[in-house]
Parts: structure tokens; sequence; C-alpha cells
């Protein structure tokens, strides 16, 4: 399974428009290779380097968001309606929906995870990125990542 972006490559830095210093939208997402048997997917975004690269102490949530058809091809720039079906997750601003890079120090990583499961998940409410993945296991069929990168101007 496949997860790429046309606004950004694999370990490449993500453009501006994508981060608090710019429009905060989401960038494109583009999945592909999904094996046969799945039955949803679920994609989660977040940051480990918070507060600094140099010193990380914790995982910082940017999206969550899961039963996602599994003939999804993928996400547009700044998604307004997400496919029919599919749930969010709470990101650790408290609230659903992306909220894009904004790294208090230095460069940090932004690793977005798709996830191919073999069931729907039943609705979870608004969970956590620990409560999805606690809901997942055991239902992973394959999984995908794309790492961008974003440094603040100083």
């Amino acid at each position: 399974m496949q997860l790429t972006s046309s606004a950004f490559p694999h370990m490449g830095a993500i453009p501006r428009l994508y981060t608090c210093d710019g429009r905060d939208i989401s960038p494109p997402l583009d999945f592909a290779g999904v094996p046969a048997g799945a039955q949803s997917l679920a994609l989660i975004v977040h940051d480990p380097d918070v507060p600094s690269p140099e010193a990380p102490r914790r995982i910082w949530v940017h999206w969550v968001l899961y039963n996602l058809p599994p003939d999804c091809s993928g996400l547009a720039e700044a998604v307004a309606q997400l496919p029919a079906g599919t749930l969010e997750g709470r990101n650790d601003w408290g609230r659903t929906g992306y909220g894009g890079p904004c790294p208090p120090k230095g460069r940090h990583r932004y690793i977005h995870t798709l996830y191919a499961l073999d069931c729907r998940l039943p609705d979870l409410g608004q969970p956590t990125k620990a409560q999805l993945e606690q809901a997942m296991q055991g239902h992973v069929l394959a999984r995908a990542e794309l790492v961008g990168t974003y440094q603040r101007a100083a």
C-alpha cells in the first residue's frame, strides 16, 4: 500500500500553505495498493518531535480519520467533504479536523500513516489517536507512511 502527496515528497518539506503559518489546510493525499479484503481505511497524522527534535517529550496529533471507504483513492487539498461514512477523531487541539504543522522549535517530522483494516469500526465518538489505535488492534491488514518535515522561520 502507498501513501503519497503531490505537495511534498517522503521526507521532504511540507509547504507553508499547509501549516499554521499559511492557510492551515490539509495537503492532497493519494492512496494506492489497498489490499483486497480491506473493509475500511484509517488515517493518523502526528508529530513525534514536541517540543523540539533534540529533546522530544510527547507526540502531538494533527488529524484522526477512520472508516474511510476502502476504494477511496485519497483526499483532496483542503478537503471539505470527507468520503461518505468517514468518521473523525479528536486532534490535540481538542477538535476534529486537520490542524497543520506549527512547531515551537526546530524541524519537526509529520508522520502520516494510512491503515487498511479488515472491518469497519463502530462509531467511537471522537476518539483520540490512542483510542483509535486500540480499536484497530488485530484488524490492520496493511499500513503505509508518508513523512513530511516543517520548520518555522526564525
